[in-house]
């Protein structure tokens, strides 16, 4: 079963994620922001696919991404930002730093699907 790492530090954003995905048939594991998800990273979890917020406390969704991608199991692993940014200047940044895509927050469940089916074929 393929799981996907969903950070970010809204509980109801968390919840309701891990509710879709869980219902397409997806293991999640969640972090409160990208400090929580270099941990789980170091700690063993290997996602298929990372669904990032942009903006937490301790470390960012930037930030992540940049300490996610020096990790050798996370070099070509699909992180997805997902937030309510809508900056050019920030997708961007997150495109430098090594995401692979960007959805807008809120997502609708059939986008958010459609795009982890892409990335993530069970």
């Amino acid at each position: 079963m393929p799981t996907i790492l969903v950070l970010d530090d809204s509980p109801t954003m968390v919840m309701s994620l891990s509710l879709v995905l869980k219902g397409a048939g997806y293991d999640v594991e969640t972090g409160a922001n990208g400090r929580e998800g270099i941990t789980k990273l170091t700690d063993g979890v290997k996602p298929s696919v990372v669904l990032t917020d942009l903006n937490m406390p301790e470390l960012d969704g930037i930030g992540f991404i940049k300490e996610a991608r020096k990790i050798p199991a996370m070099r070509s692993t699909p992180i997805i930002v997902l937030t309510t940014e809508a900056s050019g200047r920030k997708r961007d940044e997150a495109r430098a730093a090594g995401a692979s895509g960007w959805l807008t927050k809120p997502a609708e469940p059939n986008q958010l699907l459609s795009v982890v089916k892409q990335l993530c074929p069970r």
